[in-house]
């Protein structure tokens, strides 16, 4: 008989948006101290400078009460766990509106103030089970939450890989719904049980066809951080990198997961 298909795991909807503030807050505040010399620092974002990056993560969040002003579709049409996979297709369009949007705003602070206002009005009544069109496929409100969590740690990790000494915090709430979403992504990627993938404190989740382990010590066990696994999900460290670099541990022969790796485009 084949084990039960394990359900999808549940976030609290009042701690997401809770944590997609404080996040956001979080980036406000170090974008504030930022001079003139290290917003025009490149990024590893292609030929991103700290201004746009710092621009691009108003987006992420303004991406939601946006879609909450547009008509809501009749069906869903993406689930939670397909989401990484799909971002892939609008990064060109991402890219020019960054752009666009970094040289309309001079005063990147006000840009922040009016985001986060926005965001809050118009959460204030907005249902989790309420469709938004979005770019990549409409879902409900309470999943996209979610996906901000993800751009808004990602995009945090490369303010602070850009600019030297910069050290933005993580919310709690906002890391561990980030590093839990990747997780499960890669679980539906590569369905199994062969294969457990520890990141603590956040996540444990088996994937990889092969032997089921059932008691014990698994026979391939991966084991890393959350920012690292962060970064070999969205493609930031390459799975060689992090092993040379012992970022990562892999034991058996079924703990490569260079193959399945980046989940993000």
């Amino acid at each position: 008989m084949p084990p039960a298909k394990k359900r999808p795991r549940t976030y609290d909807p009042a701690k997401i948006r809770t944590a997609i503030l404080a996040q956001f807050g979080n980036v406000r505040q170090a974008v504030r101290t930022l001079t003139p010399g290290q917003l025009a620092l490149p990024t590893r974002l292609g030929d991103w400078t700290v201004r746009e990056l710092a621009a691009h993560l108003t987006m992420a969040v303004e991406t939601v009460s946006r879609n909450l002003d547009r008509d809501e579709p009749a069906k869903p049409e993406l689930a939670l766990l397909d989401w990484p996979s799909a971002t892939a297709a609008r990064a060109a369009d991402i890219a020019d509106g960054t752009r666009d949007l970094a040289a309309a705003n001079p005063d990147l602070d006000a840009l922040y103030a009016r985001t986060e206002d926005r965001f809050t009005q118009y959460l204030a009544d907005a249902p989790g089970d309420r469709l938004l069109a979005t770019r990549t496929g409409a879902m409900p409100l309470a999943d996209y939450l979610v996906t901000r969590t993800v751009e808004l740690v990602v995009h945090t990790d490369d303010l602070n890989a850009a600019v030297p000494g910069l050290d933005i915090p993580y919310d709690r709430q906002a890391l561990a719904a980030c590093t839990r979403l990747l997780a499960d992504a890669l679980a539906a990627k590569a369905p199994g049980g062969s294969t457990e993938v520890r990141i603590p404190p956040y996540a444990v989740v088996q994937c990889v066809e092969g032997p089921r382990h059932t008691r014990g010590t698994p026979p391939n066990v991966v084991e890393t951080d959350p920012l690292t696994w962060i970064r070999l999900a969205t493609g930031r460290v390459t799975w060689r990198d992090a092993l040379a670099e012992a970022r990562v541990s892999a034991s058996g022969e079924r703990a490569d997961l260079g193959g399945l790796l980046p989940l993000m485009g």
